[in-house]
């Protein structure tokens, strides 16, 4: 083979060793002389492989490892000339994802805390990334390892194994600038309660080695962009929980960072002042911030986020846009509440229902049934109890929400006031 047809099959087999170890989903994609003008390598050739068809993962658009594995693979066989080349004879997804600019990128990321019962691993291989200027979702049920993440991407806790850059930043390495690149909001939230808001923001700006006159030039443009003038003079403990909630992320944003996490931004506020910080995250997004949330309320997730990740048992179980991942739930889905008592009988009953009802979840109180078209479904679910003498007591046709996409992945429901 010549040069350029050597370095593609050599690729290829880096490109598909690499997928063996990531443990990411794969998508088939034709082999190189069905897409190009190179030919078919010869049979015993030692770098064929499968000479049909090869694997190129992508877990999502926007997947770090993938992308990370191809910039090694490329830059260690031919250098940066024949990255064009190379990428040309790949899928449109994988040219829009090397072209991406990342803020935040997690590779083979691993956890462990030490426990009376020994080790246990909080974090098993995660690979996460974000896109810059995007609202990122972060979802997942307690214990899943969310916290851990996010302590880990703002430098409060060590890992073991695993790459992690923040804002261009390698966190193992220089967790310094990391903490200048970025703002943390905590679910908490950290202002001084007996200090007013104005004194709280200055002496943020102060702490990150801002002059006096650009910190207060900074809390200024601050106190207007989230609507504080009202109260900024006041002692914080008299405000009310929006304007606390504002003055927070005003704090995270008092040293200008690329990157700001927001850890339950909206929790415990009334649905007008809910709304209003939605607004006020919005327009952060407009400004240029990339933006990392983590929420229980999946009504927020769902309007805020470009892309989120649902993570579980230390790892990402789905990730992509709100509306991709309740694509993937396709039809519609019937919810039939029932005694107790039935629970048993129902589920015999509506697993030998194969025509027509494609996936059954059961829950405490009640039965998630997806079917391909519900208005044709509901009335032979209810003729179908009413001849097996099962009595119903409440049913519900839905389109998947993000919450049936939580259900599916984790086996679990995220309900409001449960944390993430």
């Amino acid at each position: 083979m010549g040069g350029v047809e050597g370095l593609f099959w050599a690729a290829k087999v880096c490109v598909a060793n690499f997928v063996a170890t990531s443990g990411t989903p794969c998508l088939e994609l034709l082999p190189l002389w069905q897409i190009g003008s190179f030919p078919q390598p010869p049979v015993r050739s030692t770098v064929q492989l499968h000479a049909a068809r090869f694997s190129c993962a992508l877990a999502a658009i926007g997947c770090k490892s993938i992308k990370l594995g191809l910039r090694r693979i490329l830059c260690r066989l031919a250098g940066p000339i024949y990255l064009v080349v190379f990428v040309g004879c790949f899928s449109e997804e994988l040219i829009q994802l090397l072209s991406m600019n990342f803020q935040i990128e997690v590779s083979g990321l691993h956890k462990s805390f030490k426990t009376a019962k020994g080790p246990f691993e909080a974090l098993r291989g995660v690979n996460l990334s974000v896109v810059k200027g995007e609202i990122f979702g972060f979802l997942g049920p307690n214990g899943a390892g969310k916290t851990t993440t996010l302590r880990i991407l703002t430098t409060l806790l060590p890992f073991e194994k695993g790459e992690v850059r923040v804002a261009g930043v390698d966190v193992k390495e220089n967790p310094q600038l990391v903490r200048t690149k970025v703002g943390y909001v905590s679910q908490k939230g950290g202002a001084d309660r007996q200090a007013t808001g104005f004194e709280n923001l200055l002496l943020e700006g102060r702490l990150y080695g801002m002059s006096k006159a650009d910190a207060s030039r900074q809390a200024e443009e601050l106190v207007e962009t989230f609507s504080l003038a009202e109260c900024i003079h006041r002692l914080v403990s008299t405000y009310s929980g929006g304007q606390q909630r504002r003055l927070d992320i005003a704090l995270g944003m008092m040293h200008r960072p690329e990157i700001l996490f927001l850890d339950e931004p909206t929790n415990g506020l009334d649905p007008q002042n809910r709304e209003h910080l939605w607004s006020k995250i919005l327009n952060l997004k407009e400004s240029g911030v990339t933006i990392f949330l983590t929420s229980h309320y999946l009504d927020e997730v769902d309007a805020l986020s470009d892309r989120l990740a649902i993570m579980d048992h230390g790892k990402i179980v789905a990730s992509g846009t709100p509306a991709s991942l309740k694509k993937e739930i396709s039809g519609d889905i019937v919810t039939v509440g029932l005694h107790s008592r039935f629970h048993s009988s129902a589920k015999t009953l509506f697993e030998a229902q194969e025509t027509y009802i494609r996936e059954i979840i059961p829950g405490e109180q009640e039965f998630r049934l997806f079917v391909d078209r519900g208005e044709l479904a509901l009335p032979q679910i209810l003729r179908l109890l009413d001849q097996e003498n099962i009595q119903l007591e409440t049913i519900q046709m839905s389109v998947p929400s993000l919450n049936d996409v939580f259900l599916k992945k984790t086996g679990r429901q995220l309900r409001e006031g449960e944390p993430t």
